[in-house]
């Protein structure tokens, strides 16, 4: 965990008030300690892709949450369909082969 100031000391192009605004806009969330702003790495990787889309390419303020939200989404999708795809390995009673044939199907009918 990283302070705010040592947050805003990573990127040369991070002014602490832009990150304040996010903070405020609940597009970042860190942890309050002690009256104390505290950083995770998922607030450190949050605040870069934010930035990424500021600052290089050129979101305005208006487009960060939708942008955001579609990514939170297919970041989602994609942890429960990693998490279904262990739950089918791990299966028995031929049920992956199933699944794997049915997908076929579905690949080559057009459908997926």
């Amino acid at each position: 965990m990283i302070t705010l100031e040592r947050l805003v000391g990573m990127f040369a192009d991070l002014q602490r008030s832009e990150l304040e605004h996010w903070i405020e806009e609940d597009l970042v969330r860190p942890e309050r300690r002690g009256g104390e702003l505290m950083f995770g790495e998922i607030d450190v990787a949050r605040v870069r892709l934010l930035r990424d889309l500021r600052h290089e390419l050129r979101l305005d303020e208006e487009a960060l949450p939708v942008v955001l939200s579609l990514l939170d989404q297919l970041y989602a999708a994609r942890r429960r369909t990693r998490l279904l795809c262990e739950a089918i390995e791990h299966a028995g009673g031929g049920l992956p082969e199933t699944v794997a044939a049915e997908l076929r199907r579905r690949v080559s009918e057009g459908e997926w």
